[in-house]
């Protein structure tokens, strides 16, 4: 099977369930137990299924010296980095001798500040974390006083007491800069989308947007912004559409917060027969795959994954290596991608 390309249905039969469960377990479909997708997940990557094809099976419960651990609470997959961050950190990590354990933390583990079942502290060099925003939950992992990186962390955390280094990718200029220009080309009235208390990196973002409404000499308007707990963008499809619909007065320009939250507003204003970019125009950030394939093609920020992944790989490997250091917290280069969604930006 190695030497074929591994399907859904590989991983299905090797399980013995259904190849829908499968599918939905590797998509983060959450009506599939937790148990259930940690299972198709540790089977997906043995089998070296597509995004998983880099991380070896015997990694996920190695208990040798020389293992670094990855907790994430989200599969490669549906993170908006995707499996390019990945890509890059396993490759430096391994380049060093080092293995990549990776587990899933559940969102009881963080209720409960327990550490994934699988995770043994006691054989772990060093910890990677990628999208845990629970910042007592992030305490808990720093707490072990195994050499950690974050790649983003909580909104709410502070740096002198943070016992981890820190990577993000620059949210506040190029979101900036996108909201500048859309006051400088006649854009009176904007709005932001997106729970700033979600991450860091959304708090960024939403700094660089009204840093750009302050300097411009614009008030800012929450009742054209939609700044709700960021929970109920999953949990209810229609919550953004009902949102929008409530607005008295629709902003001329709407800010993202992410490409994910972008495209579900486009599809909310398309169904109530607002046109993009006639009526409003949208931005997002991450550079998703979504975001060249919705029409009209996205404006957005791209991020720099696979160099995001190689960068933490070298500092938590320079924390490794002397541990007393100076905590690090560093920004990746981003870019604005101007695209139909906002025309004539210069």
């Amino acid at each position: 099977m190695s030497k074929e390309k591994v399907t859904i249905q590989d991983i299905a039969n090797a399980l013995g369930i259904s190849r829908n469960t499968a599918s939905k377990a590797l998509n983060g479909i959450v009506t599939i137990p937790e148990e259930t997708r940690n299972k198709v997940v540790k089977k997906a990557i043995e089998l070296k299924y597509k995004q998983f094809a880099f991380l070896e099976s015997d990694q996920l419960l190695s208990k040798q010296s020389g293992n670094i651990a990855l907790l994430t609470a989200n599969l490669p997959n549906t993170s908006h980095f995707g499996s390019t961050l990945m890509s890059g950190l396993e490759k430096r990590i391994s380049s060093e001798g080092y293995n990549l354990s990776f587990h899933i933390v559940r969102d009881v583990d963080q209720a409960s500040l327990s550490l994934p079942n699988n995770f043994d502290v006691a054989n772990v060099d060093g910890i990677i974390c990628i999208e845990l925003f629970d910042i007592g939950y992030s305490e808990l992992i720093t707490s072990l006083g195994v050499p950690t990186i974050f790649i983003d962390c909580a909104s709410t955390v502070c740096f002198p007491n943070f016992k981890a280094d820190i990577l993000l990718m620059e949210n506040q200029h190029s979101t900036y800069q996108l909201t500048k220009k859309l006051i400088d080309n006649g854009y009176g009235s904007l709005g932001f989308i997106g729970d700033y208390n979600h991450c860091l990196s959304f708090n960024e973002r939403w700094i660089g947007f009204n840093r750009a409404l302050t300097e411009s000499g614009m008030a800012l308007d929450l009742a054209k912004c939609i700044v709700d707990d960021d929970s109920l963008f999953l949990s209810k499809p229609s919550w953004l559409e009902v949102r929008l619909q409530q607005m008295k007065e629709l902003p001329s320009a709407f800010i993202c917060a992410n490409d994910f939250i972008a495209v579900n507003c486009m599809k909310a204003l398309k169904n109530n027969n607002i046109s993009i970019p006639e009526d409003v125009v949208i931005c997002g950030f991450d550079n998703g795959p979504e975001s060249n394939i919705v029409e009209p093609h996205l404006t957005t920020v791209h991020i720099y994954s696979n160099e995001m992944g190689v960068k933490a790989a070298e500092m938590l490997l320079s924390r490794i290596n002397d541990p007393s250091q100076p905590y690090q917290i560093s920004h990746i280069f981003t870019k604005p991608m101007i695209r139909e969604s906002t025309p004539h930006l210069s």
